[in-house]
């Protein structure tokens, strides 16, 4: 068996003033520079470096002509949003709470990793994705329930065959032994034996060279401390939160949501409501 995966540069950033605040919005209001058209192979792909992220990024590109509106809608739609905001650049992994005049924190994050992961006709794209959202749910100590692609991509980096469990369906394992679920357990019966040895919720079920998802609510498929001590809920599975891999700001690390310092989120969380718009771009 092996120890549960977790998925998810220190930075000095901090809050910042409404000079700087000031200097983003004009730069936020400029028009969208012009584009050049790069082919690569198949498929050409268009590229901008826009001013805001000159001094740190030499080219950005996008996925698309649909990619580069989206982050034109959203960047303008952010400058012209009036009181309090929660505003993310991608291409600078950067998120600011601004309300009027003051920039209240300005730090870098952790973004979506930008890969694809395809199993059995499935098929997940790790991205933050672009767009006007809304603060929906605030929560301490949340708890993550891993998604299926969490064992697909543990399965294919370990070269593990999948199978699901599922409660009254034991499994027999190659030494004669009952893979079993019952209630909220996964356990093992020794052959011959009666007694339900559960294993530890903190490790992957792992026997025979195959790994075993755990059914949905059961406690193996419940992870603590992966998310930091705050998450606040964007919808559709995608969150601002805490992590336990602090290494990991400023870079393009996660399956999607948005990682932050942990002095960084709880910031977010005690300042920020729910409803509160919050633009990605």
């Amino acid at each position: 068996m092996m120890t549960h995966p977790t998925f998810t540069t220190q930075s000095n950033d901090g809050p910042r003033g409404g000079a700087h605040l000031r200097g983003y919005l004009r730069k936020l209001s400029l028009p969208l520079m012009a584009f050049a058209s790069v082919s690569l192979g198949a498929q050409d792909v268009a590229v901008v470096v826009p001013p805001e992220v000159s001094d740190s990024v030499n080219v950005v590109r996008f996925e698309s002509a649909k990619d580069s509106l989206d982050w034109e809608s959203a960047r303008r739609r952010a400058a012209s949003a009036r009181g309090l905001k929660v505003v993310i650049d991608l291409f600078e992994r950067r998120l600011m709470a601004i309300e009027g005049a003051d920039t209240l924190l300005n730090t870098r994050v952790a973004i979506g990793r930008g890969t694809t992961l395809e199993h059995d006709g499935r098929k997940w794209v790790f991205k933050t994705p672009r767009g006007t959202r809304s603060v929906i749910k605030k929560n301490t100590n949340p708890v993550w329930v891993p998604p299926d692609w969490h064992y697909v991509e543990v399965a294919q980096e370990r070269s593990f065959k999948l199978r699901k469990l599922k409660v009254g369906k034991p499994v027999m394992l190659q030494d004669g032994s009952s893979l079993e679920v019952r209630g909220k357990k996964v356990g093992v019966v020794a052959p011959g034996g009666t007694e339900f040895r559960q294993l530890p919720t903190d490790e992957e079920i792992v026997f025979d060279s195959t790994l075993f998802i755990p059914p949905l609510g059961s406690d193996h498929r419940r992870v603590e401390g992966e998310l930091g001590r705050y998450s606040l809920s964007l919808g559709d599975g995608y969150m601002l939160h805490g992590t336990p891999h602090q290494w990991s700001i400023g870079t393009a690390a996660s399956h999607g949501c948005v990682r932050m310092r942990d002095v960084d989120i709880a910031w977010l969380y005690d300042n920020v409501p729910t409803k509160t718009k919050v633009y990605v771009f």
